[in-house]
């Protein structure tokens, strides 16, 4: 376990990455003896930093496709913050980042807090809405050379995320069946479906409830959970324009300046 002083020197360092969009080296290269543990504490120092209230969580690298294209084997999870929900019809600046990636995602709305040791059925009797998500991901490590601590610190290498309008029941749709589609400039560049993560994207709130909850964090009632990517991650660069669609549950857009 590292001391509180070396975790509080390798949150000022992404932090700095981040601000000055300079990426730094692996965070084990450093320091092979960083545990997930080590990680977690290193990113809630940032997000207390940040100080932005908490809008929600993510699971990362949950579906084989990303967990193949990280090269890691298990998921990451992370932090959503109000100031990283972006708008439909509000252009962003690729530039403003790392390495700007889009991934879809079905994300749950919670209407009840999740506590530990809740399971799927439970997840979605507490879950408001199922809402079609676009979450965009950037990594302060350069190059996407991440091993699991390395983009846990890295609070999942969370950049923003943008919702579209629909809110659907979980009981008026399967959330193992939805088909998604991801178009960039009008050409499709990836199709997956809801069951890539983990089986069922209900398996992957139910499994951060319990990730987290040994750090004392909660997934409240009015928290957007979003599990993880149906597809492949794809690039963010000036002047995309994303559209992704969801069977059953509507659309959501992401465009980049020029």
């Amino acid at each position: 376990m590292l001391s509180a002083e070396t975790r509080e020197g390798l949150a000022e360092r992404l932090w700095r990455a981040e601000r000055e969009r300079e990426p730094v080296p692996p965070l084990v290269e450093s320091h092979p003896d960083i545990d997930v543990v080590d990680a977690y504490q290193i990113q809630l120092i940032n997000i207390r930093r940040r100080g932005s209230p908490v809008a929600g969580h993510k699971v990362g690298l949950s579906s084989p496709a990303m967990q193949q294209m990280m090269g890691v084997d298990e998921p990451d999870y992370g932090h959503l913050l109000t100031d990283m929900r972006l708008a439909e019809d509000v252009p962003i600046d690729a530039r403003a980042y790392c390495y700007p990636r889009v991934e879809v995602e079905v994300g749950f709305l919670l209407a009840e807090d999740v506590p530990p040791g809740c399971d799927e059925q439970g997840v979605l009797e507490r879950t408001e809405a199922l809402i079609p998500s676009i979450e965009l991901i950037d990594s302060r490590i350069q190059d996407w050379r991440i091993g699991i601590a390395d983009t846990i610190a890295d609070n999942a290498s969370s950049a923003g995320f943008v919702l579209g309008a629909a809110r659907v029941a979980p009981g008026e749709l399967d959330p193992r069946g939805i088909e998604a589609v991801l178009h960039r400039n009008g050409e499709v560049v990836a199709e997956g479906r809801s069951d890539a993560v983990l089986g069922n994207p209900a398996t992957a709130v139910a499994w951060l409830a319990n990730k987290v909850a040994g750090f004392g964090v909660r997934l409240q009632a009015g928290n957007v959970v979003l599990p993880g990517s149906c597809t492949r991650a794809i690039d963010l660069r000036p002047g995309d324009t994303f559209q992704a669609e969801f069977s059953g549950l509507g659309t959501v857009g992401l465009t980049a300046k020029p």
